[in-house]
């Protein structure tokens, strides 16, 4: 191999790495100074001098012994017997240095080989120490690079012909990777040579909270100026994220940069993130306060600090509608208040005077000891305060097995579905109550109803009995009522009733009709008509009146034993039967005064 082809080879391995002159000399005398080394077993620096110029590749090997007396060489490296410096040039003496050039091609062909090997490996090694010295001062700041390859549990991305590696805990879950896709993502870490094996390892992120910070920076100005100044990001990457801002600026709202005009500064950081809801929160320094705003949206009524603990807890009251909302859907809410403000956060229900609940220690019976105790440290001191929290936050919190809390949550459901169904009896009794009222203060108006119909009937009754007295001394009253307006069956005098006259004993329907009496009468008058009139004597005129008025006490005595309803209704039909039926009478006494007595 020609020494310039050599050389050549050097400058463009050079140039594709990126290799500045300096290093480039630095590494090509490194190259030489190993082939010395080879062939000669030593590389004193002052028995050999390289001399290289990197801008035409123009070289020099320059080997530099000390002359001695023939048979006085002690190290052939640094002497030369004074017959061989003859040989070189005849002015050479004992105690002259000789300097002689060494051609690349008395190394022999393997060793010019080798020195191409080593040329290649001393520039990864500059390659690599320069990657680990670049992307640590990128540490925490965003890159963008192109995907090239997706694995199972990582992707790869090139960032100026360097490979990065998003590692699985650093993707967010919604996010879907296609080779091709340009991708930003901040730098997490850079692992050494030594550690990582081939080089270094560039580990970049999307759920790291600062790449939320250096969002904000490229959209917000006034963070990038530090007017506006971010105090803390936590984050549960995909769902949600707080972000704790605070200004430097009495004129700016640290909340309304960040937000942009109609969000648009923070919909830019969001669309980045895959749609994760971010919360703007304005940083304070009482403690109090700021727990109250990293709780947003609930709005705590009232917060206990307890910093004597460890970790430090605190006690936050809020409406009772708003508990879900403090703790969030999984618990999300009040997990990452917790990050934010640095206390452990129990979150306790406004518990109304008027409301029913059930203290957690009224189940010491059935709960240890040591149980109630930790279940108070969470403020679940309540039994619907245990019941707003899942089993699996329960655990979390409380440090205790899954299963357990999974039947101390049964538990509490138990109790309160026992004061309902005691609730539902107690409602249901009362309501029975009422409705037993309702019927018996019925039952009284429908009772009172039907005394006043008979007080009324018993007056009707009056009035026709002195009507009949009148027609009775005047020797005209005559009986008319027919078995069927009596209710009984009754002979006649002398003969007696058709079939045609007989009827049942005593009308059925709830209530008679004008119609049903007018028809009735009729019958009566056309039976009279066809029967021959018999003479009746003063004696069977008032047996007649004895045996009405014992068929109107015995109707007396029925309507008396009927229900209220029935009294309140049959009694008026029997009054209207009772006037038609003296009616009735009275017109045949008429029609039979002029007919002669029958014999």
């Amino acid at each position: 191999m020609q020494s310039t082809v050599l050389v050549s080879a050097f400058a463009e391995i050079a140039r594709e790495k990126d290799i500045d002159r300096d290093t480039l000399q630095v590494i090509v005398e490194d190259v030489f100074r190993t082939l010395i080394k080879k062939r000669y077993g030593a590389d004193d620096p002052e028995a050999f001098e390289v001399i290289f110029n990197p801008d035409n590749g123009d070289y020099q090997i320059i080997h530099i012994r000390t002359v001695v007396e023939d048979y006085d060489l002690e190290d052939p490296v640094m002497q030369i017997e004074e017959s061989a410096a003859l040989e070189i040039d005849e002015d050479y003496e004992v105690d002259d240095e000789v300097a002689e050039t060494i051609q690349i091609n008395d190394f022999g062909r393997r060793a010019v080989q080798t020195a191409l090997q080593t040329f290649r490996q001393r520039i990864r090694d500059i390659e690599k120490e320069n990657i680990y010295r670049d992307y640590s001062e990128l540490m925490n700041e965003i890159v963008v690079g192109e995907i090239y390859q997706t694995r199972r549990r990582e992707v790869l991305v090139i960032h100026n012909k360097v490979e990065l590696v998003l590692q699985k805990e650093g993707q967010i879950y919604k996010d879907r990777y296609r080779k091709g896709d340009m991708m930003r993502a901040v730098v997490e870490d850079v692992v050494p040579a030594d550690q990582a094996g081939a080089g270094p390892q560039v580990v970049i992120s999307r759920t790291a909270p600062v790449f939320i910070e250096r969002l904000f920076e490229l959209e917000v100005p006034e963070i990038y100026d530090g007017i506006v100044e971010i105090k803390k990001v936590v984050r549960m990457p995909g769902d949600r994220a707080k972000v704790a801002v605070v200004s430097h600026d009495d004129r700016v709202d640290p909340v309304g940069a960040c937000v942009g005009v109609k969000g648009s500064r923070i919909h830019a950081v969001v669309r980045e993130l895959g749609n994760e809801n971010i919360d703007v929160i304005p940083w304070t320094k009482d403690k109090m306060e700021f727990i109250k705003r990293s709780l947003a949206p609930a709005k705590p009524i009232e917060v206990e600090l307890h910093d004597e603990l460890d970790p430090p807890r605190a006690r936050v009251t809020v409406p009772a509608d708003e508990v879900s909302m403090a703790i969030g859907r999984g618990g999300q809410n009040i997990r990452l208040a917790s990050k934010l403000t640095g206390y452990e956060l129990d979150v306790y229900r406004d518990i109304r005077s008027d409301e029913e609940d059930v203290e957690i220690g009224e189940f010491s019976d059935v709960i240890p000891a040591e149980m109630i105790r930790k279940l108070k440290n969470i403020g679940c001191d309540t039994a619907k305060a245990v019941l707003e929290l899942s089993p699996d936050e329960l655990a979390r919190r409380t440090e205790l097995p899954v299963e357990t809390t999974l039947k101390i949550v049964m538990l509490m459901k138990a109790e309160f579905v026992d004061e309902e169904a005691e609730a539902k009896a107690e409602a249901k009794a009362e309501a029975e109550a009422e409705a037993e009222a309702e019927a018996k203060a019925a039952a009284a108006a429908l009772l009172e109803v039907g005394i006043l119909d008979a007080a009324s009937e018993e007056a009707s009754e009056e009035e026709a009995a002195e009507e009949a007295a009148a027609d009775a001394e005047d020797g005209v009253v005559e009986e008319a009522v027919t078995a069927e307006d009596a209710g009984i069956e009754e002979p006649a005098s002398g003969e007696a009733l058709t079939d045609d006259v007989a009827a049942d004993a005593a009308p059925t329907e709830d209530v008679a009709t004008e119609e049903t009496v007018a028809t009735e009468a009729v019958a009566a008058e056309e039976a009279a008509t066809e029967e021959p009139a018999s003479e009746e004597t003063p004696s069977d005129e008032a047996a007649s009146d004895e045996t009405a008025a014992e068929e109107t006490a015995s109707e007396d005595t029925a309507a008396d034993a009927a229900t209220p309803e029935e009294n309140g209704i049959e009694d008026i039909a029997s009054e209207e039967s009772v006037d038609e039926a003296a009616e009735a009478e009275a017109e045949e006494t008429d029609e039979t005064e002029g007919e002669p007595a029958g014999i």
